[in-house]
Protein backbone atom coordinates (compact mmCIF):
# COMPACT_ATOMS: atom_id res chain seq x y z
CA UNK A 1 0.00 0.00 0.00
CA UNK A 2 1.26 3.84 -1.02
CA UNK A 3 2.18 5.94 1.78
CA UNK A 4 0.69 9.13 1.45
CA UNK A 5 2.70 12.04 0.41
CA UNK A 6 1.25 15.79 1.36
CA UNK A 7 2.22 18.98 1.57
CA UNK A 8 1.89 22.67 3.67
CA UNK A 9 2.78 25.62 1.04
CA UNK A 10 2.55 28.88 2.74
CA UNK A 11 4.01 31.90 1.11
CA UNK A 12 6.44 34.24 3.00
CA UNK A 13 4.70 37.64 2.70
CA UNK A 14 3.00 37.92 6.40
CA UNK A 15 2.50 35.96 10.00
CA UNK A 16 1.15 32.75 10.06
CA UNK A 17 -2.86 33.00 11.38
CA UNK A 18 -5.22 30.05 12.61
CA UNK A 19 -5.84 29.61 9.08
CA UNK A 20 -2.85 28.46 8.37
CA UNK A 21 -2.20 26.73 11.32
CA UNK A 22 -5.40 24.71 10.48
CA UNK A 23 -4.28 24.02 6.78
CA UNK A 24 -1.03 23.21 8.26
CA UNK A 25 -2.34 20.77 10.51
CA UNK A 26 -5.17 19.05 8.02
CA UNK A 27 -1.86 18.10 5.61
CA UNK A 28 -0.03 16.68 8.38
CA UNK A 29 -2.98 14.41 9.96
CA UNK A 30 -4.16 13.45 5.96
CA UNK A 31 -0.42 12.05 5.82
CA UNK A 32 -1.32 9.33 8.16
CA UNK A 33 2.49 7.46 8.90
CA UNK A 34 3.46 8.81 5.51
CA UNK A 35 5.15 12.18 4.19
CA UNK A 36 4.43 15.29 5.26
CA UNK A 37 6.32 17.81 3.44
CA UNK A 38 6.82 21.79 3.80
CA UNK A 39 7.32 23.94 0.34
CA UNK A 40 8.29 28.00 0.72
CA UNK A 41 6.36 29.81 -2.20
CA UNK A 42 8.48 32.36 -2.73
CA UNK A 43 8.63 33.86 -6.17
CA UNK A 44 7.02 36.69 -5.42
CA UNK A 45 10.29 38.76 -4.86
CA UNK A 46 8.62 42.04 -4.04
CA UNK A 47 6.40 40.77 -0.80
CA UNK A 48 8.18 37.38 0.76
CA UNK A 49 11.06 38.02 2.92
CA UNK A 50 13.22 35.92 4.87
CA UNK A 51 11.92 36.72 8.11
CA UNK A 52 8.79 35.48 7.64
CA UNK A 53 10.14 32.46 6.40
CA UNK A 54 12.14 31.85 9.64
CA UNK A 55 8.75 32.47 11.47
CA UNK A 56 7.30 29.91 9.64
CA UNK A 57 9.48 27.30 10.59
CA UNK A 58 9.23 28.63 14.31
CA UNK A 59 5.70 28.36 14.38
CA UNK A 60 5.14 25.33 12.99
CA UNK A 61 7.90 23.44 15.06
CA UNK A 62 5.66 25.85 18.19
CA UNK A 63 2.40 23.74 16.67
CA UNK A 64 4.56 20.87 17.13
CA UNK A 65 3.98 19.62 13.41
CA UNK A 66 7.41 17.34 12.11
CA UNK A 67 8.01 17.91 8.22
CA UNK A 68 10.69 16.00 5.92
CA UNK A 69 14.13 17.61 6.26
CA UNK A 70 14.38 18.50 2.55
CA UNK A 71 12.09 21.90 2.29
CA UNK A 72 11.64 23.08 -1.28
CA UNK A 73 12.35 26.86 -1.98
CA UNK A 74 10.76 27.85 -4.90
CA UNK A 75 13.00 30.46 -5.88
CA UNK A 76 15.72 28.33 -5.79
CA UNK A 77 14.19 26.09 -8.74
CA UNK A 78 13.59 28.42 -11.55
CA UNK A 79 15.34 26.11 -13.77
CA UNK A 80 12.45 23.48 -12.93
CA UNK A 81 9.89 25.87 -13.89
CA UNK A 82 11.76 26.79 -17.54
CA UNK A 83 11.93 23.36 -18.39
CA UNK A 84 7.87 23.48 -18.16
CA UNK A 85 7.91 26.21 -20.22
CA UNK A 86 9.87 25.24 -22.81
CA UNK A 87 7.83 21.89 -23.11
CA UNK A 88 4.29 23.82 -23.50
CA UNK A 89 6.27 25.66 -25.75
CA UNK A 90 7.58 23.26 -28.63
CA UNK A 91 3.68 21.86 -28.40
CA UNK A 92 2.65 24.96 -29.75
CA UNK A 93 0.62 25.98 -26.67
CA UNK A 94 2.28 29.09 -25.46
CA UNK A 95 2.21 32.59 -26.86
CA UNK A 96 3.64 36.32 -25.48
CA UNK A 97 0.81 38.37 -24.49
CA UNK A 98 1.87 41.93 -25.11
CA UNK A 99 -1.43 43.45 -23.32
CA UNK A 100 -1.21 46.05 -20.51
CA UNK A 101 -4.28 45.53 -17.47
CA UNK A 102 -5.91 48.99 -19.74
CA UNK A 103 -5.48 46.98 -22.75
CA UNK A 104 -7.70 44.05 -21.43
CA UNK A 105 -10.07 46.07 -19.14
CA UNK A 106 -10.83 48.32 -22.26
CA UNK A 107 -11.61 45.41 -24.60
CA UNK A 108 -13.94 43.46 -21.86
CA UNK A 109 -15.84 46.80 -21.25
CA UNK A 110 -16.56 47.32 -24.93
CA UNK A 111 -17.89 43.44 -24.90
CA UNK A 112 -21.39 42.90 -23.94
CA UNK A 113 -20.94 38.85 -23.14
CA UNK A 114 -17.33 38.76 -21.27
CA UNK A 115 -17.46 35.27 -20.50
CA UNK A 116 -16.02 35.18 -16.26
CA UNK A 117 -13.75 32.20 -14.70
CA UNK A 118 -12.68 31.79 -11.15
CA UNK A 119 -10.75 34.78 -11.37
CA UNK A 120 -12.77 37.11 -13.19
CA UNK A 121 -13.30 38.22 -16.21
CA UNK A 122 -11.50 36.06 -19.06
CA UNK A 123 -8.53 37.06 -21.36
CA UNK A 124 -10.32 38.24 -25.05
CA UNK A 125 -7.68 36.88 -26.60
CA UNK A 126 -5.66 39.55 -28.12
CA UNK A 127 -2.68 38.89 -28.74
CA UNK A 128 -3.32 35.61 -29.34
CA UNK A 129 -4.92 36.33 -32.94
CA UNK A 130 -1.44 38.34 -33.57
CA UNK A 131 0.49 36.52 -36.57
CA UNK A 132 3.97 35.58 -35.91
CA UNK A 133 5.63 38.23 -38.08
CA UNK A 134 3.55 40.83 -35.43
CA UNK A 135 4.64 39.00 -32.56
CA UNK A 136 8.14 39.03 -32.96
CA UNK A 137 8.48 42.65 -34.18
CA UNK A 138 6.79 43.33 -30.26
CA UNK A 139 9.65 41.24 -28.71
CA UNK A 140 12.57 43.24 -30.92
CA UNK A 141 10.70 46.26 -30.13
CA UNK A 142 11.67 45.32 -26.37
CA UNK A 143 7.44 45.16 -25.58
CA UNK A 144 7.23 43.31 -21.92
CA UNK A 145 4.96 40.75 -22.38
CA UNK A 146 3.55 37.68 -20.24
CA UNK A 147 3.59 33.61 -21.31
CA UNK A 148 -0.31 32.58 -21.99
CA UNK A 149 -1.39 29.19 -22.39
CA UNK A 150 -3.84 28.76 -25.84
CA UNK A 151 -6.66 26.84 -23.63
CA UNK A 152 -8.33 25.98 -26.80
CA UNK A 153 -5.17 24.33 -28.45
CA UNK A 154 -4.45 22.77 -24.93
CA UNK A 155 -7.92 21.35 -24.75
CA UNK A 156 -7.37 19.71 -27.90
CA UNK A 157 -4.14 18.17 -27.42
CA UNK A 158 -5.39 16.48 -23.75
CA UNK A 159 -8.75 15.34 -24.57
CA UNK A 160 -11.32 14.77 -21.95
CA UNK A 161 -9.39 14.61 -18.62
CA UNK A 162 -10.69 13.70 -15.06
CA UNK A 163 -9.39 13.75 -11.23
CA UNK A 164 -10.94 12.69 -8.24
CA UNK A 165 -11.43 14.94 -5.31
CA UNK A 166 -11.62 12.68 -1.40
CA UNK A 167 -14.60 14.38 -0.53
CA UNK A 168 -16.63 15.09 -3.94
CA UNK A 169 -15.48 12.01 -5.86
CA UNK A 170 -14.88 11.68 -9.24
CA UNK A 171 -14.72 15.42 -11.66
CA UNK A 172 -14.54 15.90 -15.06
CA UNK A 173 -11.70 18.30 -15.79
CA UNK A 174 -13.19 22.12 -16.99
CA UNK A 175 -9.80 23.89 -17.08
CA UNK A 176 -11.87 25.91 -20.18
CA UNK A 177 -13.07 28.07 -16.79
CA UNK A 178 -10.10 29.70 -16.55
CA UNK A 179 -9.25 30.55 -20.64
CA UNK A 180 -5.80 31.70 -21.70
CA UNK A 181 -4.54 31.59 -18.27
CA UNK A 182 -0.91 33.41 -17.49
CA UNK A 183 2.04 30.97 -17.01
CA UNK A 184 5.00 33.35 -16.66
CA UNK A 185 5.51 37.08 -16.15
CA UNK A 186 8.64 39.21 -17.14
CA UNK A 187 9.22 39.95 -12.79
CA UNK A 188 7.86 36.33 -12.24
CA UNK A 189 9.55 33.21 -13.88
CA UNK A 190 6.27 30.59 -13.30
CA UNK A 191 3.03 31.78 -11.86
CA UNK A 192 1.07 30.02 -9.55
CA UNK A 193 -0.35 27.54 -11.30
CA UNK A 194 2.60 26.11 -13.17
CA UNK A 195 4.68 26.38 -10.06
CA UNK A 196 2.48 24.11 -7.69
CA UNK A 197 1.81 21.90 -10.71
CA UNK A 198 5.68 21.34 -11.25
CA UNK A 199 6.40 21.13 -7.67
CA UNK A 200 3.62 18.88 -6.42
CA UNK A 201 5.08 16.58 -9.40
CA UNK A 202 8.93 16.45 -8.72
CA UNK A 203 8.31 15.79 -4.39
CA UNK A 204 6.07 13.18 -5.43
CA UNK A 205 2.69 14.40 -3.00
CA UNK A 206 0.01 12.20 -3.90
CA UNK A 207 -2.39 13.89 -1.83
CA UNK A 208 -2.96 17.86 -2.23
CA UNK A 209 -4.88 19.31 0.67
CA UNK A 210 -5.90 23.12 0.07
CA UNK A 211 -8.83 25.29 0.89
CA UNK A 212 -11.65 25.01 -1.06
CA UNK A 213 -11.27 28.54 -2.63
CA UNK A 214 -8.75 26.49 -4.81
CA UNK A 215 -11.23 23.75 -5.74
CA UNK A 216 -11.52 25.52 -9.74
CA UNK A 217 -7.86 25.71 -9.67
CA UNK A 218 -7.52 21.62 -9.75
CA UNK A 219 -9.46 21.90 -12.98
CA UNK A 220 -6.47 23.87 -14.36
CA UNK A 221 -3.88 21.61 -12.47
CA UNK A 222 -5.08 18.81 -14.11
CA UNK A 223 -4.57 20.28 -17.53
CA UNK A 224 -1.11 20.95 -16.85
CA UNK A 225 -0.59 17.75 -15.80
CA UNK A 226 -1.52 16.02 -18.80
CA UNK A 227 0.35 18.50 -21.03
CA UNK A 228 3.51 18.05 -18.81
CA UNK A 229 3.31 14.32 -18.13
CA UNK A 230 3.04 14.42 -14.71
CA UNK A 231 1.44 12.35 -12.02
CA UNK A 232 -1.94 12.77 -11.41
CA UNK A 233 -2.81 12.97 -7.36
CA UNK A 234 -6.14 12.88 -5.33
CA UNK A 235 -6.91 15.96 -4.04
CA UNK A 236 -8.96 16.96 -0.88
CA UNK A 237 -10.37 20.57 -0.43
CA UNK A 238 -10.83 21.76 3.17
CA UNK A 239 -13.61 24.82 4.29
CA UNK A 240 -12.18 27.89 4.89
CA UNK A 241 -11.63 29.68 8.22
CA UNK A 242 -13.57 32.65 8.97
CA UNK A 243 -13.85 35.43 10.93
CA UNK A 244 -16.61 37.10 12.59
CA UNK A 245 -17.65 39.08 9.76
CA UNK A 246 -17.42 35.40 7.69
CA UNK A 247 -15.27 36.86 5.90
CA UNK A 248 -11.96 34.06 5.59
CA UNK A 249 -8.98 35.08 7.26
CA UNK A 250 -6.12 36.16 5.27
CA UNK A 251 -2.41 37.98 6.34
CA UNK A 252 -4.16 41.22 4.24
CA UNK A 253 -7.10 41.77 6.53
CA UNK A 254 -5.05 41.39 9.61
CA UNK A 255 -6.30 38.12 11.06
CA UNK A 256 -4.65 37.35 14.15
CA UNK A 257 -1.59 35.73 14.07
CA UNK A 258 -0.15 32.77 15.65
CA UNK A 259 1.95 34.84 17.36
CA UNK A 260 -0.17 36.73 18.50
CA UNK A 261 -2.14 33.98 20.15
CA UNK A 262 1.00 32.68 21.68
CA UNK A 263 1.42 35.88 23.64
CA UNK A 264 -2.28 35.82 24.72
CA UNK A 265 -1.08 32.91 26.28
CA UNK A 266 -2.33 30.32 24.40
CA UNK A 267 -0.87 26.89 24.39
CA UNK A 268 0.28 25.11 21.01
CA UNK A 269 -2.14 22.04 21.96
CA UNK A 270 -5.14 25.04 22.46
CA UNK A 271 -4.08 26.00 18.74
CA UNK A 272 -4.04 22.82 16.95
CA UNK A 273 -7.46 21.81 18.94
CA UNK A 274 -8.72 25.19 17.37
CA UNK A 275 -7.44 24.77 14.04
CA UNK A 276 -8.90 21.38 13.99
CA UNK A 277 -12.46 21.57 15.15
CA UNK A 278 -12.74 24.70 12.82
CA UNK A 279 -12.01 22.49 9.81
CA UNK A 280 -14.74 19.33 11.81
Amino acid sequence: MRLITTRFAPSPTGALHLGHAAAACFAADAAAGGCFLLRIEDLDRDRCRETFVTAIFDDLSWLGLAWHPNVRRQSQHFADYQAALSKLSRLGLLYPCFCSRADIAREIAASSTAPHGPGGPLYPGLCRRLDADRRRQRELEGSPFCLRLDMAASLRLAGPLEWRDVEQGPQLARPELWGDVVLARKDMPACYHLAVTVDDALQGVTLVTRGADLFAASHLHRLLQALLGLPVPLWQHHPLLRGADGKRLSKRDGAQSLRQLRAQGLSSAEVRAMARLALA
